[in-house]
C-alpha cells in the first residue's frame, strides 16, 4: 500500500478507519501567528538516481521551526508518496496549517498530487510556479519522454488548474487542493516576506541550494538553512534529457492550468 493510501486509511483501535483532521486554512489565516511548510528538491545529476528533498517548517512572521531531508526518484513516479512519508515523520506537521510545494514536480519530471497530499495530511496544499503553464509544451515533452506512462502523469500534472496570484514584488501562479483560490492567494500574499516567492520556499530553496556543501541526504536534519543563489524555470525538459544540475534549479513543468 503506498503512503498515501496508508495515510488516508489510518485504522483506529476497533480498527474503523479514519480520516486525518482537517484544518481550515480560512480560520488559520485569522490567526497572527500561522505555521507553514514549504517543500522543494535540491540539486542533482542527470545520471543521478536520486534527488534530494527539502522540507522547511516556519512559523510565521519568520521563525524556522525545522528543516528536514528526503529524497525522491528522479523523474520517476513516487513524489508523492517521498513527500508524505517525510510530512508523516516530520513533527512539525501537527502545528502546521498548510504545505507550500515548488512547482508541480519535484527530481526532474516527478509529478506531485496535491489533492492526494490534501487529503491525506487534512491541510490545504498549494503549488507555485514563476509562470504561466505551457500545457501543450507540457504534454510534448511528456509524451516523448515517458510514453509508457503518459497519461498517468500527465492526469497529475493537469489536475488542479492555475490562476494567477498578484503579490506585492510581482505575480506568480498557483493550484490549489483543500482551500479555495481566495483562501490560498490570502496565504501566499501572508507567506511572502521578501519579493514574490513565498517565505517557505524561497528558504528551502536556499537551503536546497547549499545540499553539496553540507552532504544532505535521505533521513537527515539540518538545523539552520545556508545562503545562495536561487533561481526557477518552468520549461518542460526532463532532467536525464538535460545537462548536470548539479549548481542550477532543474526545469520543471508548473501546476497544470
Amino acid at each position: 500500500m503506498t503512503a498515501v493510501r496508508a495515510a488516508g486509511r489510518r485504522a483506529t483501535g476497533h480498527g474503523v478507519a479514519s480520516r486525518p483532521e482537517v484544518i481550515s486554512l480560512g480560520r488559520a489565516l485569522a490567526k497572527r501567528h500561522l505555521r507553514v511548510i514549504g517543500i522543494d528538491d535540491g540539486p542533482f545529476r542527470r545520471t543521478d538516481a536520486r534527488a534530494p528533498l527539502v522540507l522547511v517548517a516556519i512559523d510565521l512572521p519568520g521563525v524556522v521551526e525545522g528543516i528536514e531531508l528526503g529524497d525522491v526518484a528522479v523523474d520517476g513516479t513516487d513524489a508523492t508518496d517521498r513527500i508524505l512519508e517525510l510530512l508523516l515523520a516530520s513533527p512539525h506537521l501537527p502545528g502546521a496549517r498548510a504545505i507550500l510545494v515548488d512547482g508541480a514536480t519535484v527530481g526532474g519530471f516527478n509529478p506531485v498530487d496535491i489533492a492526494a497530499l490534501a487529503d491525506a495530511t487534512g491541510r490545504a496544499v498549494v503549488s507555485v510556479t514563476p509562470k504561466r503553464p505551457d500545457l501543450a509544451a507540457i504534454e510534448r515533452a511528456v509524451r516523448t519522454y515517458f510514453p509508457r506512462d503518459a497519461a498517468r502523469r500527465l492526469a497529475v500534472l493537469t489536475g488542479r488548474p492555475t490562476f494567477a496570484v498578484p503579490l506585492s514584488g510581482g505575480s506568480v501562479h498557483a493550484a490549489v487542493a483543500g482551500a479555495t483560490r481566495r483562501e490560498a492567494r490570502s496565504l501566499l500574499a501572508r507567506t511572502t516576506l521578501v519579493g514574490r516567492w513565498p517565505e517557505p520556499l524561497r528558504l528551502a530553496r536556499l537551503l536546497a541550494r547549499a545540499l553539496p556543501e553540507l552532504g544532505g541526504g535521505s533521513g537527515r536534519r539540518a538545523t539552520r538553512p545556508s545562503s545562495s543563489r536561487s533561481g526557477a524555470s518552468s520549461s518542460p525538459s526532463p532532467s536525464r534529457t538535460g545537462r548536470p544540475t548539479r549548481r542550477r534549479r532543474t526545469p520543471r513543468p508548473a501546476p497544470g492550468a
